[in-house]
């Protein structure tokens, strides 16, 4: 049986909060690091010649890559056809030397992940690999003047469905907290670290004020606060990100034939 986090639309909520049931996104695009891949074993780094081929494959097709808050008000009013939702998550200082520029270019924006915990520190969650620098509050500032979205990724990157509940309250709600003292706007997304998830750690997403999260595979949870995504990485060409598609286009079938027959 599905479980579905949607929550009771507040007065004066945001239209995607509304749908009964609410509406999949079409593709929600999972991104990390954007830079040279040849040390990467985590495969999570794509080049930026890379990335570029990626958008323009997706504008040839007629798609357009938007920021998850976008994308889920488009849901609301059932004008999410052709668009994208493009995620980067961790907040690799790279993504502003690299990323902004062609999304920029391409007339895309994206929704960035970043931990206020560990402003100007590095991935040291990944043990092996190299050190990546992270964001510090400047560059998550000017990412926002750039038309950015920024969102939550917890404070210091750990596994939420592991922390005891005071942990748990500290990164989902502190996180949140410390991203409206840098950029004086109230963060409506959150992303779960290392994609786990369970119906406790959703719950505090919801009740700490976030309007969505994402995850990777959220198994039975549907819903606003476990919206699925597909992994984009340096292998994926054209023919690759086509397959992709597709077969996300299936698995959206299948999970709303789940939740109605839950």
């Amino acid at each position: 049986m599905s479980v579905d986090l949607t929550p009771p639309a507040p007065s004066g909520a945001e239209p995607f909060l509304r749908l009964r049931p609410p509406r999949t996104p079409a593709w929600v695009a999972m991104y990390h690091s954007v830079a040279d891949p040849s040390d990467d074993p985590y495969e999570i780094t794509v080049a930026p010649e890379r990335l570029a081929a990626q958008l323009r494959w997706m504008r040839r097709q007629g798609l357009r890559g938007v920021s998850m808050k976008y994308l889920l008000e488009a849901c609301a009013q059932g004008q999410e056809r052709n668009l994208v939702g493009l995620t980067f998550d961790d907040g690799y200082r790279d993504f502003v030397d690299h990323a902004l520029p062609l999304l920029r270019q391409y007339d895309c924006t994206a929704t960035v992940f970043v931990l206020p915990g560990r402003l100007d520190g590095d991935n040291a969650w990944d043990p092996l690999g190299p050190r990546k620098p992270l964001l510090g509050a400047d560059g998550i500032r000017h990412i926002v003047e750039c038309g950015m979205e920024i969102a939550s990724h917890g404070l210091t990157h750990v596994d939420l469905t592991a922390a005891d509940d005071r942990l748990l309250r500290r990164e989902v709600s502190g996180s949140r907290a410390a991203l409206h003292d840098l950029t004086g706007v109230e963060a409506q997304g959150f992303c779960y670290p290392y994609g786990t998830v369970d119906e406790r750690v959703a719950a505090a997403v919801r009740e700490a004020g976030y309007r969505y999260a994402c995850a990777i595979a959220p198994g039975a949870l549907t819903g606003p606060y476990a919206l699925p995504r597909v992994h984009i990485g340096q292998d994926d060409t054209a023919w690759r990100l086509r397959l992709k598609l597709r077969t996300n286009r299936l698995r959206r079938r299948v999970l709303a034939r789940a939740a109605v027959t839950g």
